[in-house]
């Protein structure tokens, strides 16, 4: 069977809106506050021979790119012709799943008429999985919590009550860890119902025929897309905070045809740290980056990964192996895009993006109102880079997408009052288009007891870089009482204790002095600028009340 250009359309977008359903069902569901406030999740649908059809909208790209391989390992311990109705697969293994523990990954065969059809597949980050908790203090994967291969939390619609109590005697949080896992099995019953509700509107028996269309229709798309930049090998380079020295990561992109390979070989090797990236990860992150830079509109599937390889030796940091830590994989992996991004530079000038100033992580466990357990996440956002003709925006998630959690929500939740939230001025990068702002906040510890803290903060040595002349955005740190703390440590938060977080702004583009002094007036009554700053970054002097922006020589200012 071939289905026309209009159905299959009809049908991609019906696809994209079942996993939607999905993400909606699991949030509503979830008990915990990483999924049902800061969507830390992914929603997929595959056809029967594993390969990706479609991704909630609010997917987290780095989960949509690992989920494919997740998938086949299940398959390789389940294989196909070995699954029945009701079951449900379960892994967290860093190594076949999102890169760290602390991701649950739970799919379920869709079967029509005792026929495989496809999968669902619902990723999230659960509140804990015991160990050293959510960290990157641990110097191996055996300290970061438990490690389960793949199995099956439900057979034939009976819930495995062995595995369940397992889970949930080595963790914190037992109540919020079981209501997630079973928003996890909710979500995906969901999605199947869906899929067989459109398969009977269509009055057929499978997704091959959507499926072929999706996936060829991508691909073809997104190898256009490289087929249009000019053959070439580049390099990029990035050095970034470890644990302890400097870590020195690089790619080397080669083009050829319609194809891309992005090699991350010359990376510094693994530290004892749980800084670590599974290749899974990075090479999640690496096609990411890729398909911004050629063809963002298009949605994920299996058909725009396809024409991206990447290869990474198992000597770096890039390609971890076990028993490495890899429990704060994000803090170098979301290094990957920006590494991407910078190394083609002069390959894609007119497309390429400004370092970002990245999403910041602060896990915090103890206990809480009541005395009820606490095991959590605080999200916040510095700037995103700046393009060739757009701003940075401020304190935006990037390269992941995570949500920040509302004030009022987290102050009931947790009893950490949120004192102070505001944009920093002259954080994002001066350029002809500004970086976008990073933020402070300073939270205080009114709980009755004290609470750990443990960071993922990157930027806190390296600022991110402008590109084109832009200058790079300001440092990240977070102080307790008033004492800067490590990048990726774990520390207390006694009662009435301050966190203070200044987070990174983005890198600027191009050259300052292009800006249009109209527009730093309006950064400056914006509160991104100060008026010092305009003077100082861009020789342009403001006057908000008056509302006047006029640009100056060095040699007619006095200081």
């Amino acid at each position: 069977m071939t289905i026309d250009r209009v159905d299959l359309g009809i049908a991609w977008d019906r696809l994209i809106s079942i996993t939607d359903e999905i993400m909606q069902a699991l949030i509503a569901s979830s008990f915990s506050t990483v999924v049902r406030e800061s969507y830390d999740l992914s929603c997929l649908l595959f056809d029967a021979a594993g390969r990706s059809l479609a991704q909630g909208s609010y997917s987290l790209p780095s989960f949509t790119g690992t989920a494919p391989a997740t998938l086949a390992h299940m398959l390789r311990r389940f294989p196909a012709h070995t699954l029945a109705p009701g079951d449900v697969l379960l892994t967290n293994d860093s190594w076949m799943g999102t890169g760290h523990l602390f991701d649950v990954n739970v799919a379920r065969p869709i079967f029509l008429r005792d026929r495989l059809i496809g999968f669902t597949m619902t990723i999230t980050h659960l509140p804990d999985i015991g160990g050293v908790g959510f960290s990157s203090v641990a110097q191996s994967v055996f300290e970061e919590g438990l490690r389960l291969p793949v199995v099956k939390l439900v057979e034939k619609h009976a819930l495995n009550h062995d595995l369940l109590d397992l889970i949930l005697t080595n963790v914190r949080v037992p109540d919020q860890v079981r209501g997630d896992l079973m928003a996890n099995i909710a979500a995906n019953e969901v999605g199947a119902r869906l899929v067989l509700e459109l398969l009977e509107e269509y009055r057929i028996d499978d997704l091959q025929a959507i499926s072929a269309g999706i996936i060829g229709t991508s691909e073809d798309a997104l190898r256009r897309g490289i087929a249009a930049i000019a053959d070439g090998r580049w390099q990029g380079e990035l050095v970034v905070e470890g644990r302890d020295d400097p870590i020195t990561l690089r790619c080397t992109i080669t083009k050829a045809g319609d194809g891309i390979e992005v090699d991350f070989a010359g990376s510094s090797g693994p530290v004892r740290s749980g800084l670590n990236v599974p290749y899974c990860y990075s090479a999640a992150m690496a096609r990411y980056a890729i398909k911004c830079l050629t063809l963002p509109g298009i949605p994920n599937n299996e058909g725009s990964m396809r024409p991206i390889s990447v290869v990474a030796p198992e000597t770096c940091i890039l390609n971890a192996q076990p028993p490495c830590a890899t429990g704060g994989r994000h803090v170098l992996g979301h290094y990957v895009a920006p590494l991407v991004i910078g190394a083609l530079q002069d390959a894609l000038p007119g497309r390429i993006q400004a370092d970002p100033g990245m999403i910041d992580l602060i896990n915090i466990q103890g206990e809480g109102p009541g005395g009820r357990p606490l095991s959590l996440i605080y999200f916040a956002a510095g700037g995103t880079g700046a393009l060739d003709g757009m701003d940075g925006l401020a304190t935006t998630p990037s390269p992941s997408n995570m949500n920040g959690m509302s004030t009022e929500i987290w102050e009931s939740l947790t009893n950490i009052t949120i004192e102070r939230r505001a944009l920093l001025p002259d954080s994002g990068g001066a350029g002809e288009f500004r970086g976008g702002a990073g933020q402070e906040f300073v939270m205080r510890n009114d709980n009755a007891g004290p609470l750990t803290i443990s960071a993922f903060t990157q930027r806190t040595r390296f600022p991110p870089r402008g590109m084109r002349g832009g200058a790079p955005g300001a440092l990240r740190s977070h102080t307790l009482r008033g004492v800067p703390v490590h990048d990726s440590g774990r520390y207390t938060l006694d009662p009435g204790a301050r966190l203070v977080s200044r987070q990174a702004g983005g890198g600027g583009f191009g050259d300052p002095a292009k800006r249009d002094p109209a527009r730093v007036l309006e950064d400056v009554r914006a509160g991104v600028v100060s008026v010092e700053g305009a003077l100082a970054e861009y020789g342009v002097v403001v006057d908000p009340v008056l509302g006047t922006a006029r640009r100056v020589e060095r040699k007619d200012v006095l200081f």
